[in-house]
């Protein structure tokens, strides 16, 4: 890997609180290679443009309007110089000094590896249900996995959440190889370009990684408001993507809110804990309805 270059794109709006201990973490890395920092901003108005200027070896300003979750993660790697290149969110916060080399390893050691993504570990201040949400999910295993695709017709042949439990990957923090984006870029979309990216590359016949060794730490305490409407979108694009509903039926509505209820109180007696009891599977069963019925997807902002 001496010989090359390691880019780190990071899309940022607003990121001043995370940012520092970011790029720390990253300037403590131990590795043998060079590494940049491709910061790509979309309309900061809290000083984090200004850092960024002084800090990233190269910065590209999108304007806010123009902000999508797959042609402005292209922006940066368009820019971007290394072999490899990292796609970081500005408030996952690399945990150790070996994380860029364990995250890099696999993409070294195989040219068939298209990506490689991290683990994620909640942060100090994580409440319980987002400590418990995130313990469920594939990316907080400590099991290391590989996924691969013999062709169209197997990944056709199964069912949608196994497609999609295929096609697990997460820019939160991930690698890939810079020549399979040449070949495949991220698409435009509002949400999940990770996922698409994903199915795309397993399809052309490449792996990818998930490497528990690489670890930052990134969870999310937010309003119900804002996780009803993110929820919503995620599961059009489930749908569109892999045909799955997780909660198809009013009466599986009910079931998912009563047994969220249970659940979120145990953790959390309070009225927020509820409110996201409601709003989680309600946002499931709305995404799902709207992409089954080929329903344009209502665009909530800022998400």
């Amino acid at each position: 890997m001496s010989d090359r270059t390691v880019s780190i794109v990071m899309p940022t709006r607003n990121g001043a609180a995370t940012l520092p201990a970011v790029l720390e973490a990253i300037g403590r890395q131990r590795v043998d290679f060079p590494v940049e920092i491709v910061a790509v901003d979309s309309g900061s108005t809290d000083g984090s443009a200004e850092l960024l200027r002084s800090r990233a070896d190269v910065f590209v300003e999108v304007p806010r309007l123009q902000f999508d979750h797959g042609l402005t993660r292209n922006a940066g790697v368009e820019r971007a110089h290394g072999d490899l290149v990292v796609l970081l969110v500005q408030d996952a916060v690399p945990a150790t000094d070996g994380w860029l080399a364990a995250l890099t390893r696999p993409l070294a050691a195989d040219e068939s590896v298209a990506g490689t993504y991290a683990r994620q570990m909640p942060r100090p201040d994580a409440s319980a249900i987002a400590r418990h949400y995130l313990s469920q999910w594939t990316g907080a295993s400590d099991e290391p996995r590989v996924a691969a695709c013999d062709d169209r017709a197997a990944f056709d042949a199964l069912g949608p959440a196994e497609r999609m439990r295929r096609c697990t990957f997460d820019n939160v923090c991930s690698c890939i190889r810079r020549s399979v984006w040449d070949a495949h870029p991220f698409r435009a979309t509002p949400i999940a370009e990770d996922l698409e990216w994903a199915r795309e590359v397993l399809l052309a016949g490449y792996r990818l990684a998930y490497v528990p060794d690489a670890v930052v730490m990134h969870s999310h305490d937010r309003s119900a408001r804002y996780e009803l409407a993110r929820t919503y979108l995620l599961h059009h694009r489930l749908y569109e993507l892999f045909h799955l509903r997780t909660i198809p039926t009013v009466a599986s509505l009910a079931r998912a809110m009563a047994s969220s209820s249970a659940l979120h109180l145990r953790c959390e007696r309070s009225a927020h804990a509820l409110a996201l009891a409601v709003a989680w599977p309600l946002g499931q069963y709305l995404g799902g309805l709207a992409g089954a019925r080929g329903w344009n997807p209502v665009r909530p902002r800022n998400v």
